[in-house]
């Protein structure tokens, strides 16, 4: 809804360890943009932290931050909560507390890239739709089944709002924009940061069909890629696969073999354990239990093939799966070579 007041929007931007410093300022720059080109105080924002001083962002980056005492009983029009790796580990009750006292004082809560976690930890999500970094959706699937997760740039339901991260925040932030002070501003403060083309609700993390530089795999590959990618939890043969994808066993072979440089099985089994790690990493859920959402009967067989893949096992990797973003080599455990 267009804000004809023109009162000035306060943004609380909430942040905590290994933050993703593009995301955070991606969605903050339309705002700044449309302050500078109207010459008023369209929005004000403010960094939050635990603590508050310096906060470390993923790239090494540091922000200075208000200490979220400091604030928490301030009114706020909309409250951001950015976080990236490990958001488990950031929903302190003061945290808590004080993301509660805005939503029961009206206020419009968001997140940026995993922050979704932190509002899903506080209850704040319950029964509404929301995104987070596709990297991570599995987990909070698991974790939250009482959320509808999608895989969508960002989700507006009512006053929760939710953004993957990356680019996307800035269309994210100029949807905001547009809300509160209508299409010609929001377009004047996209094309003062040069982004020609505003992305909205519908448009999906990861758009079928394109690549980002260019390149395009055989529409029939992409086909079986996807029939795999819905059947994690209970794997299909690969002559079903094929079937569904309208292919022959021996064309499918052919096209892995060109453009994945695998067998259509393995690729199986990888992007079945490479769901299996975000869950490792990224939840609490017993190691049985990750072998079965990702399509494994025998945790046996699971712990062995995923050591194969990550050169550890499951149970070592959910500790050291864990280090901040910042210290890790990339990628990770890859046995050497030979």
């Amino acid at each position: 809804m267009v804000n004809s007041s023109r009162a000035v929007t306060r943004v609380f931007v909430v942040i905590a360890p290994s933050f993703n410093l593009a995301a955070t300022m991606g969605f903050i720059d339309p705002f700044r943009a449309a302050n500078y080109l109207d010459g008023r105080p369209y929005f004000s924002w403010e960094f939050v932290s635990e603590t508050g001083g310096f906060c470390v962002a993923s790239n090494g980056a540091e922000v200075n931050t208000v200490a979220l005492g400091e604030i928490a009983a301030a009114a706020a029009d909309i409250v951001v909560v950015s976080t990236s790796w490990t958001p488990e580990k950031h929903l302190t009750a003061k945290t808590g507390n004080a993301l509660r006292h805005w939503a029961r004082a009206g206020t419009t809560l968001g997140s940026l890239d995993t922050g979704a976690f932190i509002l899903a930890q506080a209850g704040l999500l319950s029964g509404r739709r929301a995104t987070v970094h596709y990297e991570h959706i599995d987990a909070f699937q698991e974790l939250y089944p009482d959320i509808d997760v999608v895989e969508n740039l960002f989700v507006l339901d009512g006053n929760r709002i939710t953004c993957c991260g990356g680019s996307a925040s800035v269309d994210f932030g100029l949807q905001v924009l547009q809300g509160i002070y209508g299409s010609a501003l929001a377009n004047a403060a996209a094309r003062y940061i040069f982004h020609d083309r505003l992305r909205g609700p519908s448009d999906m993390q990861q758009p079928e069909g394109s690549e980002p530089l260019g390149a395009t795999v055989p529409a029939k590959l992409r086909a079986a890629i996807q029939v795999m990618e819905a059947n994690l939890e209970d794997p299909m043969p690969v002559p079903e696969i094929c079937r569904k994808a309208g292919i022959s066993h021996r064309q499918l072979d052919r096209l892995f073999a060109t453009y994945i440089k695998k067998t259509p099985a393995l690729y199986y089994r990888d992007i079945r354990l490479d769901r299996a790690r975000g869950l490792v990493t990224q939840t609490e859920l017993p190691i049985a239990e990750v072998a079965m959402a990702s399509g494994f009967a025998s945790q046996v067989h699971f712990s062995r093939a995923y050591k194969e893949r990550f050169g550890l096992p499951p149970s070592r990797d959910r500790v050291e799966g864990r280090v901040p973003f910042e210290f890790r080599a990339w990628p990770m455990h890859r046995k050497p070579a030979g």
